[in-house]
């Protein structure tokens, strides 16, 4: 996998062994940033990170800190060497943890934008609901969806644009107050 644009474009990270994360592609990572636009200086929460596809991407396109969220024990020991690797250790942190407990173990932490790609045969639909209450005000949500599902409705937030790639689609909501 590489990091393509930014301050980091060209770089190759690794991707998780096996079947249990799914990476983003690169024309579903370059059209979520570029649909963002100018993320510079915001703090971003991954959640589902997998390799820290979006975390690395979002540190070249100059968010100032991400934070990701991995259960998978495989893919945050790949995040940590990808990290380590791509020397971002002051930028990035990760945490091996269900989305559920970090959540319940973060109250009133909040994020600018909130990227969500969980798996799609586990979509942890209690957990996105939850997701709300760390974006700050006018904050960002993006949640990776199933392309033949219909997407969350979400209290506090307002859909505001929906980007389908096959059988994916990225679903965007901005935090109403």
């Amino acid at each position: 996998m590489r990091i393509i644009a930014g301050q980091l474009k060209g770089l190759n990270f690794n991707a998780p062994k096996g079947a249990k994360t799914h990476p983003m592609s690169d024309k579903v990572r370059g059209g979520l940033f570029n649909a963002l636009g100018d993320i510079e200086g915001l703090d971003i929460l991954d959640a589902f990170s997998g390799s820290g596809a979006l975390s690395f991407e979002a540190i070249s396109r100059g968010a100032y800190t991400c934070t990701a969220v991995e259960a998978d024990i495989k893919a945050y020991r790949v995040t940590k060497e990808n990290i380590r690797l791509l020397k971002l250790e002051r930028k990035v942190k990760v945490s091996n943890a269900y989305l559920k407990s970090w959540l319940n173990t973060n109250t009133g932490k909040t994020f600018d934008i909130v990227l969500a790609d969980p798996p799609y045969n586990d979509l942890n639909v209690p957990s996105l609901i939850r997701l709300v209450e760390h974006i700050k005000p006018k904050g960002i949500l993006v949640l990776s969806w199933p392309g033949d599902q219909e997407t969350l409705e979400l209290h506090g937030m307002v859909n505001i644009k929906n980007k389908v790639y096959g059988d994916a689609q990225l679903v965007f909501y901005r935090k109403i107050s």
